[in-house]
């Protein structure tokens, strides 16, 4: 019993501690980062470019997630053909109305955007006064 409570002890300290050297990365890689910029539209543009990048990794992930309900949702109706007391006939359809809903999300994205932002939108671009005045 002590040696269980020990192990648990244990883990839980060496959570903690992995936890907090990977915030500690995350924050040391971020910071000399966030200094090898020189100015603020540099910053911009790259906040811009990290943000497609993040569109473009949820469109992956909705497509392959949605994929892989549909898949889940082919296995739970053979399931339920097999033995319908044991699985019931809503938890396939509910799977496969999950996959639809993350396969037709990006169209979905494309859509809205173009729905409250015209097709003619583009990301802005940092302009306007360069210098100051009596510099």
């Amino acid at each position: 019993m002590k040696q269980d409570q020990d192990f648990i002890k244990q883990r839980k300290n060496s959570k903690r501690v992995i936890v907090a050297l990977s915030l500690l990365v995350c924050l040391s890689f971020g910071i000399a980062y966030a200094t090898s910029s020189q100015d603020l539209a540099s910053v911009a543009n790259q906040i811009r470019t990290n943000f497609s990048a993040l569109a473009k990794l949820i469109t992956a992930a909705a497509y392959i997630a949605g994929f892989g309900f549909a898949f889940a949702a082919i296995l739970k109706f053979k399931a339920h053909k097999d033995n319908p007391t044991q699985i019931p006939v809503g938890t396939p359809i509910a799977l496969l109305f999950i996959a639809a809903a993350l396969i037709f999300l990006p169209s979905i994205f494309n859509i809205s955007g173009a729905t409250l932002f015209g097709t003619e939108a583009k990301a802005g671009g940092i302009s306007g006064i360069t210098s100051l005045p009596g510099q």
